[in-house]
């Protein structure tokens, strides 16, 4: 579908009034919502950047190709005009993703660095999360390996003078089958280092071990080899491992099955391998006390080895400068591990920014509350049930019973439409077109008090579509050396100003800058949510494929209404209920409404204490329709 179609609308994005789903406490009289006990002003937007990624302009793209062939970005190429427009999009916080050393195929034994295996390496680039060495970054990046982390922590501090907060990973669940670091301080020791070997599980093992069995390359399926067949004298089918490590997802064979997380061995937390815990239980009412006291709580405790591990790693990234995380797979470590390491975490950084992978709903209060996390995942609900809308496979009834469902919560659930881990939105698989997305990006940056997550590309309509390796196409490849077609257009060869985009890629982005700089900005998106779908559903012209809500604060108001439809545009008239006319002030008269991407005005009319507004959405469009108070 052409994008042309859309921009005539001059703007699908519209603004409307309101917040959305927040839990407020009595004294948030202003419409502000809380975060482990401080108000939050604006709401935050994450980018995420795949940072090896991001800076390459080279465009060759040879499968399986090497990073002399297809190039790498390199934290340099992270410029201040790279970062000012991650700025334009309302960004407050980078999280540059695949910064820690992970294992990789490339020679840096000039380095003092020791060579990884291709046969428990995803890809020649490697997977993210296959952590081989904390205490440092992926040689990768820099242009001078020897000073990466100088590189990087240059790049930190321009991060940081353009007002953006910066995120990294950390892995807790799993570590690469050959960590060493090199660049661990002075009495640290490495993972496994001083494990018990002949037992299967001990507390203060870093790792579980299949006693008497030796590690076996997993069987290659679907014609999978190595490099892509390519002759390389440690691709050979073997891995010295004895005794063999349980794998990163959990599978206990010496011998991991092709699809298991082969690449990684799993992290032993005091879980017994019958599930019981042999590590100091956190009292249930702490699910209501604070981060300081959870903090004072461990402080006597004895712990397992990995515990302080990780919390070490966590404070080295801390002082390092480093303003929060995102947790990879955050619900397969116990929720006791998660109150010790975020506790430890916050005491150091109250504003820590902690982010994390939690895809079973039952768990999020657990994590949230007892675990101390900031924020998780809206994934299984919120983005799952925004897909099958924008496929037709749902209506958008699922929306208001997931936003009231979370009202506890709602601040806490992070919204997206991409990361490394989905289908591009532009992709056949998923909407086709960047522009069938849109109204769910409305949707989904402005329902709630949350913040927002773009991930880099998404704005130009990155379609993903070659198989680059290991990684195959609809997603980025994470594991491949690999130019980004659509990000290089933006990037214009260093540029980054859109000089080589195509006019739709233009119009993409220039609807991205406008909304995510309003929603950055917005009072009235920290404020209150009231859904009025359910009362307008039955209203002609009003469809499954719309949905309407407010959100408001002392300062704002707003309407938003948009439709997913992509061929058929709709008209109807949008009642108002007394309940949410009452709770924004509003006494009967004329009020006016303004679009605030388009500029087109409409006209609330409030009459004995109910309003009504003549709404039109042509296809795939959204309006965010300010209430101007006279």
């Amino acid at each position: 579908m052409s994008f042309f179609r859309i921009s005539r609308l001059s703007a699908m994005v519209a603004v409307s009034i309101g917040l959305a789903g927040c839990s407020l406490t009595p004294d948030q009289d202003k419409g502000e919502a809380t975060v482990a006990g401080e108000h939050q002003h604006n709401k935050a937007v994450v980018y995420q950047m795949f940072t090896r990624l991001f800076g390459n302009t080279q465009t060759a793209n040879i499968p399986w190709g090497a990073a002399e062939q297809n190039g790498v970005g390199k934290f340099n190429d992270i410029s201040d005009k790279a970062l000012e427009g991650i700025k334009q999009l309302g960004v407050s916080h980078v999280w540059y993703t695949g910064v820690p050393h992970h294992a990789l195929v490339a020679d840096y034994t000039a380095y003092g660095i020791s060579n990884d295996d291709p046969d428990v390496i995803k890809g020649r680039a490697g997977s993210p999360y296959a952590v081989k060495d904390y205490y440092s970054v992926n040689p990768d990046l820099a242009q001078d390996p020897a000073r990466r982390m100088d590189e990087f922590k240059a790049l930190v501090d321009r991060s940081h003078q353009h007002g953006l907060k910066v995120l990294i990973d950390i892995v807790p669940n799993h570590v690469a089958r050959n960590y060493e670091s090199l660049g661990k301080p002075e009495g640290v020791k490495d993972f496994g280092a001083t494990d018990n070997t002949n037992v299967e599980y001990a507390r203060d093992n870093n790792f579980y071990y299949a006693v008497g069995e030796a590690f076996k390359v997993p069987e290659w399926l679907d014609g999978y080899q190595p490099l892509g067949g390519e002759s390389h004298p440690q691709a050979d089918g073997e891995f010295v491992e004895n005794p063999a490590k349980w794998t990163g997802n959990g599978a206990r064979s010496s011998q991991p099955h092709f699809h298991d997380w082969y690449e990684t061995v799993k992290v032993n937390y005091g879980v017994r391998p019958d599930g019981s815990h042999d590590f100091p239980q956190l009292p249930a009412e702490f699910a209501n006390m604070d981060v300081t006291a959870h903090y004072e709580f461990w402080q006597d405790k004895d712990v397992p080895d990995s515990w302080e591990k990780f919390r070490d790693i966590a404070l080295f990234w801390t002082e390092f400068g480093i303003d929060g995380f995102r947790y990879d797979m955050a619900e397969m470590v116990p929720v006791a591990f998660w109150s010790y390491l975020n506790s430890h975490i916050k005491h150091a950084n109250p504003d820590a920014f902690l982010l994390a992978e939690v895809y079973q709903p039952h768990l999020y209060r657990d994590y949230l509350h007892m675990g101390k996390m900031d924020y998780l995942y809206d994934k299984v609900d919120l983005y799952d049930s925004l897909k099958a809308i924008i496929q037709g496979r749902e209506s958008t009834d699922a929306i208001a019973s997931i936003q009231a469902s979370k009202a506890d919560i709602e601040h806490n659930m992070l919204h997206f439409l991409e990361n490394h881990d989905e289908q591009r939105i532009a992709s056949p698989d998923f909407a086709g077109e960047a522009v069938n997305a849109l109204p769910a990006m409305v949707v989904s940056a402005t329902l709630s008090t949350s913040p927002t997550m773009l991930y880099f590309g998404q704005d130009v309509g990155e379609r993903g579509e070659q198989d680059a390796g290991f990684g195959k196409a609809t997603r980025t490849t994470i594991f491949d050396y690999w130019g980004v077609p659509a990000h290089q257009r933006w990037m214009n060869g260093g540029e980054f100003d859109g000089g080589a985009l195509t006019a739709d890629e233009r119009q993409l982005r220039d609807y991205y800058v406008r909304l995510m700089q309003f929603v950055q900005s917005s009072p009235a998106l920290m404020g209150q949510y009231a859904e009025i779908h359910t009362a307008n559903k039955h209203n002609p012209g009003y469809t499954d494929s719309t949905y309407a809500f407010l959100r408001w604060s002392d300062e704002q108001q707003l309407l938003i209404a948009t439709n997913f439809a992509q061929v058929a545009g709709t008209e109807f008239e949008l009642k108002l209920p007394a309940e949410q006319i009452s709770a924004m002030a509003l006494k009967d008269g004329r009020y006016e409404l303004v679009d605030q991407l388009s500029g087109d005005e409409l006209t609330l009319t409030v009459v004995k204490g109910e309003g009504q507004v003549a709404m039109a959405l042509a296809p795939l469009q959204s309006r965010i329709l300010e209430l101007k108070r006279r």
